[in-house]
């Protein structure tokens, strides 16, 4: 749920047999990324653009070596999305010849940190582009990135469910599942949603209705049922990939000419498992809408893994293979909900944006709940036959 997409308008092996998930977890590695570009000059996010508009084309033309001795006459900008984390902006540049070229400036949102390992996600991004993911990483400044322009449409969630596309997404993720980003591949998902827990808990807001609201919250409750929930999902051993962690259709682009998928936004990219990183992509299916009737049935799912398990031969696909992950991918939808909800509170204190986070965490933290005994019954369920059998 979180980068500028998000504005409101191989790895085959069953889970729980953890020698096979090993053997199965190629990885894709990347040469070392070359020396990026790098400026300690910062931009205001909250000024209007035509008064953001210089300082942009200054650092566009001290981290870019081409446009260095460019007159500011050359250059034009528009907002390309500004959603509830971001702003994003397409920088382009007239050349002698009459041909454009442009790049993409994101600059961060205010307290963004609080939420996001900068850190984590600057290290990741020069690998995931040697391997072909989202943009190139062409400058780093204060508080924001300078990338390529990618020519292609944002997807909507009618799009990211078209099947066609979803068997698409699916090849593409399981690509990017084995990147291999150096560094720790501990799994970060439960040491994260710990960490927002306890800043969640320990908030306090100066709108009384809202401090109300917020003290209806049993932070008690929200941890027990995490530890519950990790315990469980232990038990599956489930495959460690570098994951995306934020797949809704505003951080998918197409290129329709081409045919060509784009993967954007590394922003929540950790290691993580698996099924996480798959289950948080079919909750979007919900769209800004938040309609989680729209989430995928067990027939859309088993298309999605036939293509993600096996990309050249989805229909040889075993069935204890789907079944496997389907298991694992609605145990982790769970975390997914939980994860989103604590950030929301995060969100509701300290983003300027005019959105109710507040009830955002509601929705989502309700929502697990609506769901947690099915499927904390279908990985017991699944659990007591791999004893027994």
């Amino acid at each position: 749920m979180g980068s500028e997409g998000r504005s409101w308008s191989g790895v085959g092996a069953a889970a729980g047999s953890g020698a096979e998930a090993k053997a199965t977890t190629a990885v894709v590695s990347a040469a070392a990324p070359a020396e990026i570009p790098t400026s300690s000059a910062s931009v205001d996010i909250s000024m209007p653009l035509p008064e953001m508009s210089p300082h942009i084309i200054r650092l566009c033309k001290e981290l870019l070596q081409g446009w260095s001795s460019l007159d500011s006459s050359c250059f034009s900008i528009e907002t390309v999305s500004g959603g509830i984390t971001n702003l994003l902006l397409k920088v382009s540049v007239k050349e002698d010849t009459g041909n454009e070229s442009s790049v993409t400036v994101r600059l961060y949102g205010p307290n963004t940190d609080l939420v996001i390992d900068r850190k984590r996600e600057l290290q990741a991004i020069p690998y995931l582009s040697a391997a072909g993911f989202g943009a190139r990483l062409l400058g780093i400044f204060e508080n924001g990135v300078v990338q390529s322009f990618i020519n292609a449409r944002t997807l909507s969630p009618a799009d990211m469910r078209e099947p066609r596309i979803a068997a698409e997404i699916a090849r593409e993720l399981h690509r990017f599942h084995q990147v291999d980003i150096p560094g720790s591949k501990e799994p970060q998902l439960w040491n994260d949603i710990f960490k927002f827990l306890k800043k969640a808990s320990a908030l306090k807001f100066e709108d009384t209705t809202k401090q109300e609201r917020y003290e209806t919250i049993s932070f008690r409750e929200i941890q027990d049922e995490v530890k519950e929930l990790k315990d469980l999902s232990d038990l599956l051993h489930a495959p460690v990939v570098y994951a995306h962690n934020d797949l809704l259709s505003g951080n998918l682009m197409l290129n329709d000419l081409e045919a060509k998928l784009y993967f954007i936004d590394f922003e929540y990219g950790s290691y993580s498992y698996r099924g996480y990183d798959i289950a948080n992509h079919f909750n979007e299916y919900a769209g800004f809408d938040c309609d989680y009737n729209l989430y995928p049935d067990k027939d859309v799912q088993y298309h999605f893994f036939r293509n993600y398990l096996q990309p050249d031969r989805p229909n040889e696909v075993q069935a204890h293979d789907l079944e496997a992950l389907y298991v694992e991918t609605n145990t982790f939808r769970l975390a997914s909900h939980i994860y989103w909800a604590l950030w929301a509170l995060i969100q509701a204190k300290v983003s300027p944006i005019d959105f109710d986070y507040l009830g955002y965490f509601f929705l989502r933290y309700g929502e697990c709940k609506k769901q947690m005994d099915s499927c904390l019954s279908l990985v017991q369920s699944f659990l007591s036959g791999l004893r027994n059998g």
